[in-house]
């Protein structure tokens, strides 16, 4: 019952305007927080079609005392999602209709013509494919196993290579997920610490790093080698990513509660960072799985304060002396926090710093706001089926920049063959590298 009142906290929340889905979810105190997030999400998601089901049952004017919030997150566990694993007594309450509920549901689906109950959910006009149709991506921990074996054992579970049709599967309880074998990231949140490219042994810091999977990341780049300092700022957020990042096996973190804007790029103990991975506070908005309560764009203001916030957080980060490649990412469609916020900070840089036109394959290029933005990269559900994104590569200029400004040969090709995959199975075993298994 504690997940689904949980649950029903965080919509009233969002509600009455308390704050983000992130925010509150972390802010819950949860114990499980991305089973949380994921219930929550799915939920709005599947809003319009919940508020329908439960008008058309009568549902609430039946159960008077069954809290609107409440009766949301129940029915959708119910109809779409694992079937109601706990729950108590509304548990019970809720399933004395489910009869009439799935009647309903038949109903509706009749009237709007559609035969599974991902058509349900229509797009708004202009608004690109639904959430549905972004596919569900994990990334390989490297650390602990390797793609092939991962692979099988997806084909064992009856996935084919190029994906599993259905809705979304939860897998927060997957052996593959609970042992770390498997990080549920998105592939464009894959993006800033694969353009980062940090060499083994570097020295890096993550900026702004709960929850940690971009940490968890860079980690395995560097082989768990080196040395990765991480700040941010809230409690319980860095207690979740401690956690993630002990499962993932990675021992080459150094966690700091502490707002980065206050860390001393002159301490020595950062004399030898060469790479920085910023992914800041942004407005969310290119997060697909936000329904009405989230949609509704920033004010103006809002996106003056956010950007105001970014570029002073991007011109810290450059000031660290020995920095010499930087990722600057954000989840945020809007030019004002991702073009914008890169060019007034090389502006101010004058000739210190340029962008880097990395990954010259990807197909979504930054908007062409001032001369170079092409070679920012942007990422949607409409052109690369995953959530909006944006990442920019800055690079120290001058003779002093020793590290390569484009990537490896082949490394492009490895980001589409490592980092979306369609999880379902249990733990592998970890195996030598492919090129020591080869037979003669």
């Amino acid at each position: 019952m504690a997940l689904y009142s949980a649950a029903a906290a965080v919509l009233s929340g969002l509600e009455r305007g308390e704050g983000g889905l992130k925010s509150l979810v972390y802010g819950s105190g949860f114990p499980h927080a991305r089973q949380l997030y994921a219930l929550v999400a799915e939920t709005l998601r599947y809003g319009p079609v919940l508020d329908a089901l439960l008008d058309g049952a009568a549902l609430l004017r039946v159960e008077k005392k069954l809290p609107p919030p409440l009766a949301k997150v129940l029915v959708y566990d119910l109809l779409f999602g694992k079937g109601l694993k706990c729950g108590g007594r509304w548990k019970a309450l809720v399933r004395r209709h489910r009869a009439r509920l799935q009647a309903e549901l038949a109903r509706l689906k009749v009237r709007r013509g559609v035969s599974r109950d991902e058509d349900l959910l229509q797009p708004a006009p202009g608004a690109g494919p639904p959430a549905t149709q972004v596919p569900r991506y994990v990334r390989v921990n490297v650390l602990k196993t390797c793609v092939d074996d991962v692979v099988e054992f997806f084909k064992r579970q009856g996935y084919s290579f190029l994906g599993k049709a259905g809705r979304w599967t939860d897998f927060h309880d997957n052996r593959l997920y609970t042992s770390g074998h498997i990080i549920l990231q998105d592939k464009a949140s894959c993006l800033p610490a694969f353009l980062l490219s940090p060499a083994a042994g570097s020295h890096v810091i993550d900026a702004c790093a709960a929850p940690g999977n971009k940490t968890s990341h860079l980690a395995a780049i560097l082989k768990n080698k080196g040395h990765i300092f991480a700040f941010d700022l809230d409690t319980k957020r860095l207690a979740t990513m401690n956690t993630m990042l002990m499962r993932a096996g990675i021992t080459s973190c150094k966690l700091a509660q502490q707002d980065f804007l206050t860390v001393d790029p002159h301490d020595p103990k950062y004399s030898k960072v060469k790479y920085i991975l910023l992914d800041p506070s942004c407005s969310g908005s290119g997060m697909v799985a936000r329904l009405p309560l989230e949609e509704a764009a920033p004010s103006a203001e809002r996106l003056q304060a956010l950007a105001g916030f970014q570029r002073k957080v991007l011109s810290h980060a450059l000031r660290f002396p020995a920095v010499q490649r930087l990722a600057y990412s954000t989840c945020s469609v809007h030019r004002e926090e991702n073009e914008d916020v890169v060019h007034a900070v090389l502006r101010e840089q004058g000739s210190a710093f340029r962008l880097v036109s990395a990954f010259p394959s990807w197909p979504c290029r930054g908007l062409a706001t001032f001369p170079g933005a092409e070679c920012c990269l942007r990422a949607s559900p409409v052109d690369t089926l995953t959530q909006g994104f944006f990442v920019a590569i800055l690079e120290r200029c001058g003779e002093e920049a020793a590290l390569p400004s484009s990537l490896p040969a082949g490394t492009e090709e490895n980001l589409q063959q490592e980092e979306g995959m369609e999880p379902g199975a249990a733990p592998p075993k970890k195996k030598r590298r492919k090129k020591q298994r080869v037979k003669a």
